[in-house]
């Protein structure tokens, strides 16, 4: 057990140094990321594209949820003649975060075809997950009728992950969302930092709390696929397999990342090129069971 502990002690040390100059990459970056982007015009939908789902646009979710219309993303082109027709993929960013972390992934997808990226940033001051869960959905049904697409991708880091697993579970997403991938998200509750519980979102985030219960319960028939990233030196998911998908009702896979913290997780090279494997088929294979980033 103690040579265990001296082979994992360099990894630990070069993912600690990694978190730490990506923090500080981050703190620079974060003032970008404060403003909304602001949604383009797009053409008209194509014919029926953008139906309401058959249960409706998240069964009477009220408007003017923080983090409406006014925080959507800025779209991007939709894909010229020859170009891969990939639905919209939403970047929604981890607790007391912004757009800013998802810099990388953003630009990485860019450069490989998808033509039709928005970064979301939930409010602030939202306190409760079933909330932005719900304006999420708003702002989906926006990015259906604008893009003409009938469903949308999800990438969600962190806290972003648990609201969209929310939105698609519990508030009838999987008619929206094709894809969802998440980096580090609390699925099973993360017993990390207690102090940081006196914020209604982190004990939202608990093990034993009411949002982490309702994911727990029956999901029969949903047709979203889930793919979960989770890495062994993740310091804030505690135990580190709560960033594991596991439900007996979902269509779920893992990935584990070998090396990087939870930070690292949006913005490494391997993770965002296996993201995007992710991405581009709605089939297992292609997708790697583990990452080891030395």
């Amino acid at each position: 057990m103690e040579s265990l502990r001296d082979l994992r002690a360099p990894a630990s040390l070069r993912a600690g140094a990694l978190e730490l100059a990506i923090l500080a990459g981050h703190v620079l970056l974060y003032p970008t990321g404060l403003a909304a982007e602001r949604p383009e015009r797009a053409p008209r939908p194509r014919d029926g594209a953008a139906d309401e789902p058959p249960n409706g646009p998240a069964d009477g979710r009220p408007t003017g949820q923080p983090g409406g219309r006014a925080d959507e993303g800025r779209a991007t082109p939709l894909p010229g003649r020859g170009a891969p027709d990939h639905p919209p993929v939403v970047l929604l960013h981890g607790f007391a975060d912004n757009r800013s972390v998802f810099v990388l992934l953003r630009r990485s997808l860019s450069r490989h075809g998808w033509r039709h990226l928005e970064c979301l940033n939930h409010s602030l001051l939202t306190c409760d997950i079933r909330t932005a869960a719900v304006a999420l959905g708003h702002r989906i049904e926006g990015i259906c009728a604008r893009t003409g697409h009938k469903e949308v991708d999800i990438v969600g880091h962190s806290l972003g992950g648990l609201i969209a697993r929310y939105y698609i579970q519990c508030l009838h997403g999987d008619q929206r969302v094709r894809t969802l991938v998440t980096l580090g998200t609390p699925h099973s509750g993360t017993t990390v930092a207690p102090l940081a519980s006196a914020h209604p979102v982190v004990r939202q985030m608990r093990p034993d709390s009411e949002v982490i219960e309702e994911l727990r319960g029956p999901a029969p028939g949903c047709r979203t696929r889930f793919v979960g990233f989770w890495s062994d030196l993740d310091r804030l998911m505690v135990p580190v397999e709560t960033a594991r998908i596991e439900h007996p009702d979902l269509n779920t896979e893992n990935v584990q990342v070998t090396g990087v913290g939870h930070l690292a997780l949006p913005v490494h090279p391997a993770v965002t090129a296996a993201i995007r494997q992710a991405l581009e088929t709605t089939h297992p294979t292609g997708v790697p069971d583990s990452i080891s980033i030395a």
